[in-house]
């Protein structure tokens, strides 16, 4: 029986010896809040104003691509028609497939949006 209690007073020593090396501790990060808060908006601003242009210029050159070969297609679709009308449904399909860029990009925009 005295040797439990010898264990729980040590145990007891222990926890309060703990206790008196945390408060401190504790104490200096619970005067801060105001300093950390401010760090940690400023960082995800950052980090947020880093997405809206990875976002921005995915979209943008996407589009800015997919328009340039929109605009190819269309003369070379609209020449080979004039040509043979029968091919004509064949090569939309072509300017379909350069639109794709445009919802590409705009696919990698919503995929950096919602990390």
């Amino acid at each position: 029986m005295a040797r439990i209690r010898a264990t729980l007073l040590a145990l007891t020593i222990f926890t309060a010896i703990l206790a008196g090396m945390t408060l401190p501790i504790a104490a200096d990060v619970a005067a801060k809040p105001a300093q950390v808060q401010a760090a940690e908006t400023m960082a995800r601003a950052e980090i947020e104003i880093g997405k809206f242009l990875a976002m921005a210029l995915s979209v943008g050159i996407c589009s800015a691509a997919a328009g340039y070969a929109v605009g190819k297609i269309g003369v070379a679709a609209i020449a080979s028609a004039t040509e043979k009308p029968e091919i004509f449904g064949r090569t939309i399909i072509f300017a379909g497939l350069a639109e794709g860029i445009a919802i590409y990009g705009l696919l990698v925009a919503f995929l950096i949006w919602i990390t």
